[in-house]
């Protein structure tokens, strides 16, 4: 059985999600919806994703997804092409008795999962920095939207923000 895929990403108006290999901005209420999201799932990321989180993250399993044939780390798995880093996800998914893998960056990672993504869940952040790394483009009508939830900006979040929920359409 393979498990579907799911995407988890916070993108600003102008569709950057990051520069320098960091978040541009401070949302904690975003951060504790990741952490729910992706607890207890395998969590496909790119090397340089991974390198600006420094280490695994508890409660869940780590795939690296790199071009590079010599990248270890400790904790984590490697995968070298996209069919190898869903399999592995879906493999080690089972095993946690998890019910999807979910894809959490960068830019390159969430262009070759998106073809493959069963649910989308999209921070869109009002604010417009400038960054290096870009959400790439989809077919947004290739999804139904499930649920849409507005949050003002508040004590522990730089910016007003909405959580969209987005599934495939079959």
């Amino acid at each position: 059985m393979t498990l579907p895929i799911i995407l988890v990403v916070a993108v600003a108006e102008n569709g950057v999600i990051g520069r320098d290999n960091q978040l541009l901005w401070r949302i904690r209420t975003d951060l504790r919806r990741f952490r729910d999201l992706t607890w207890g799932k395998p969590m496909i990321m790119g090397r340089k994703t991974f390198q600006s989180i420094g280490k695994p993250l508890p409660g869940r399993e780590t795939i690296v997804l790199t071009r590079d044939p010599d990248f270890s780390a400790e904790g984590i798995h490697v995968a070298h092409s996209w069919d190898e880093a869903a399999a592995l996800g879906s493999l080690l998914g089972q095993d946690m008795g998890a019910d999807a893998v979910a894809v959490v960056g960068g830019a390159e990672i969430y262009d070759l999962a998106m073809p493959h993504v069963q649910k989308l869940y999209l921070t869109e952040v009002r604010a417009a920095p400038e960054g290096d790394a870009v959400f790439p483009s989809y077919d947004r009508s290739a999804f139904r939207e499930a649920r849409r939830t507005e949050h003002s900006k508040g004590p522990d979040d730089e910016h007003p923000f909405t959580f969209i929920d987005l599934e495939r359409r079959s």
